[in-house]
């Protein structure tokens, strides 16, 4: 850590960086702000998701309980052919979104398969889309955790730090200037006090001889 100097170039720079912090500050908490309340919305948006993978999952086993049927074979009926995955920017921040799911079209027999298993294709890719956006969700949300956390220590950083120590060292170099300036009118009063004695002393010496 560099040694402090007490002199005026050192109290201008303080408080040119004192100006700087102060005048940051407020845009930083801003920041914090809004991105605590994108956070609490991601965190909203996030248990909507998991509640709609839990509603449907409990109503597909309301309406189809034959899909328990170990003996009816639903395995590929639903194949996802492409995610189209996209990025948004959220006070500066970077939240990937999901733009689409495709699926393949898959053909089987009507005569192979019982009269339920449209519904249950469509409940099946219902739940991909569901699944798949529950995850972005949480990756939101985590995204956003992370910002707000490092915000928060620049924030504090600045509140905490920069700016109480500006303030500390610009009244630590007032008071050492001030000592400075005060002891410097002392010496010069005694050193005029000095010399006036002296040219008294040589004016006494003179008028006695």
């Amino acid at each position: 850590m560099p040694r402090m100097t007490f002199n005026k170039s050192a109290l201008h720079k303080e408080r040119e960086a004192l100006r700087l912090y102060e005048r940051v500050l407020p845009s930083l908490d801003l920041k914090r702000m809004q991105l605590t309340s994108e956070q609490e919305r991601a965190k909203g948006e996030l248990e909507k998701a998991v509640q709609a993978v839990s509603g449907l999952r409990e109503s597909t086993g309301k309406e189809l309980p034959m899909l328990a049927d170990a003996e009816v074979d639903i395995s590929g009926l639903v194949k996802v052919a492409g995610v189209r995955r996209g990025e948004e920017n959220v006070v500066g921040v970077r939240l990937p979104t999901l733009d689409s799911v495709e699926f393949d079209p898959l053909a089987y027999s009507l005569l192979a398969k019982p009269h339920w298993v449209d519904s249950a294709v469509a409940r099946l890719k219902q739940m991909v889309e569901l699944r798949l956006r529950e995850q972005v969700a949480v990756e939101r949300e985590r995204v956003l955790e992370k910002a707000v956390r490092r915000i928060t220590q620049r924030v504090n950083l600045f509140e905490k730090i920069l700016i109480p120590t500006a303030k500390k060292n610009i009244k630590k170099i007032q008071i050492f200037l001030a000592d400075a300036e005060r002891a410097a009118v002392v010496r010069s009063k005694i050193t005029k006090a000095i010399q006036q004695g002296r040219r008294k002393a040589l004016l006494e010496q003179g008028g006695g001889s």
